[in-house]
């Protein structure tokens, strides 16, 4: 399995394109959320949720259909469904065609296979930089003839305004990838994956980090232990004081079998100075510099560069996974795309406001801070979620669209789901006090419903059987 798809679980938290005028709805609606239907209200009172904790939208996208409106004026916390604004808001304002560029460059000639000076590594803002297309970038600058780099590895971030990040800020979990912060050179999310390994004979795991990054030193076992695979990671005792020299002080769970432990550790810097060396010197490229930063010489020229997967394709990574850090890059790319500047959260948020604004949605329902739903600040009304959806069905790009959203039952974070198995579109959010569903059912009729159902409530991570009773009730009644 590819590194790549392995890191795609890792981002799920323990959580041009006119939008078409809202169609007239000529059912009555059913309001209050006394009224919302009862195999909900039962699975409410069962997770001791009260129906006022909960904010429900469903419309018919043909016309005339079911409908239905509890607290859907109600300014929300939307957890990962916030997602959905953003990657909308890029199919439109970039296109689904839009690529991010990754260039190497230098200003220094090469003679004989030797680069005589500085390598210059200018990025985008790319979502999705993962380790493959490092590892071709590298195989690229070998093709052009460089043998030996006599300079130091030159870091452009440019592309994004330096600003401060707190990776354990929001939920204490420093070490989670989804946490890391955004930068215009985000190198396979500086995540390393270590991997453990039961070997039940010698009663140990062993260990070993994938991508292999040079100068990383890894115990090759820990001693494992005996009883139920609870809090592993915390009884392994794993310390990261020194990131590339990690010690696991505890004891792994012999009954948990194989598992990866997905760690972000490692400062920009130090990620792309070990990566690079690894990928570099196992081409046989020679190499004694390090990594700095700064700005691309004027007189620089291109000698490889790597062009991201289309947007289109991105986004199904950031919808179907509910990937955070790509919410993030792409969110900023929109303010920088915008303005021509390089991005910040400023610009971004008031690029994706004004394209709300301009496509006849009342920015009020929709209160930006980060673009992914990873958010404490973040708010929609159903209701006004519920008419972007109802635009975006009936917009030139929304099978890219409408694709990119997790199918219950089949794949992405809907997988184990079983509202409406088979027949829904739908984003999840999760966040410690909220769940919430935001897509697209096909009724057993044959008509299609948008949908936005939330819960903000201590106990919302119990509520998530009635989010799937709701996907049921309208796959059975509309």
């Amino acid at each position: 399995m590819m590194l790549t798809t392995l890191l795609k679980v890792a981002f799920t938290t323990g959580m041009t394109l006119l939008l078409a005028s809202p169609a007239a709805v000529t059912a009555q609606p059913v309001q209050g959320a006394a009224l919302l239907p009862e195999a909900v209200l039962v699975a409410l009172k069962q997770a001791n949720v009260p129906a006022s904790a909960v904010g429900v939208a469903v419309i018919p996208l043909s016309g005339a259909g079911l409908t239905l409106a509890a607290n859907e004026s109600q300014s929300m916390n939307p957890a990962s469904t916030m997602k959905l604004v953003t990657t909308l808001a890029g199919l439109e304002l970039l296109g689904p065609q839009y690529q991010w560029r990754t260039d190497v460059l230098s200003a220094a000639p090469v003679r004989n296979g030797v680069l005589e000076g500085d390598l210059w590594l200018r990025g985008s803002g790319d979502p999705q930089l993962v380790i493959e297309d490092m590892w071709l970038l590298v195989q690229r600058l070998r093709g052009a003839g460089v043998r030996e780099i006599r300079g130091n590895l030159m870091l452009d971030r440019s592309a994004f305004e330096p600003a401060p990040h707190d990776s354990g800020a929001f939920d204490g979990e420093a070490l989670r990838p989804y946490n890391a912060g955004p930068d215009a050179l985000l190198l396979n999310y500086k995540a390393v994956s270590f991997h453990f390994s039961v070997d039940a004979d010698a009663k140990q795991a062993r260990v070993y980090p994938l991508p292999a990054l040079a100068g990383m030193v890894v115990p090759p076992t820990v001693r494992g232990t005996e009883g139920a695979c609870n809090d592993w990671r915390g009884r392994l005792g794993g310390d990261f004081t020194d990131p590339l020299r990690p010690v696991f002080r505890g004891a792994y769970p012999l009954s948990c079998g194989d598992k990866v432990w997905h760690v972000s550790v490692l400062s920009n810097v130090q990620y792309a100075e070990a990566l690079f060396r690894s990928l570099w010197e196992s081409s046989g490229g020679v190499w004694k510099g390090r990594v700095r930063e700064g700005l691309v010489p004027a007189d620089a020229k291109r000698l490889a560069q790597h062009e991201s997967k289309p947007l289109a394709e991105v986004i199904r990574d950031i919808n179907k996974y509910s990937n955070n850090v790509m919410a993030r890059q792409l969110f900023l790319t929109l303010g920088a795309e915008a303005t021509r500047r390089p991005a910040n959260t400023e610009r971004a948020q008031r690029a994706v406001g004004d394209w709300l604004v301009a496509r006849g949605l009342d920015r009020r329902d929709f209160v930006l801070e980060n673009g992914a739903g990873l958010s404490r600040v973040e708010r929609v009304t159903p209701a006004g979620l519920a008419r972007l959806l109802q635009g975006a069905f009936a917009s030139p790009l929304m099978p890219e669209f409408v694709s990119s959203l997790p199918i219950v039952g089949i794949d992405g974070t809907m997988r184990r789901r079983s509202g409406a198995a088979g027949s829904a579109h739908i984003k999840t959010g999760l966040l410690s006090d909220t769940r919430a569903i935001a897509g697209y059912v096909l009724a057993a009729s044959g008509k299609h419903y948008a949908v936005v159902a939330i819960i903000n409530h201590p106990n919302a991570g119990a509520g998530q059987p009635a989010l799937d009773a709701l996907l049921n009730w309208i796959f059975v009644q509309g």
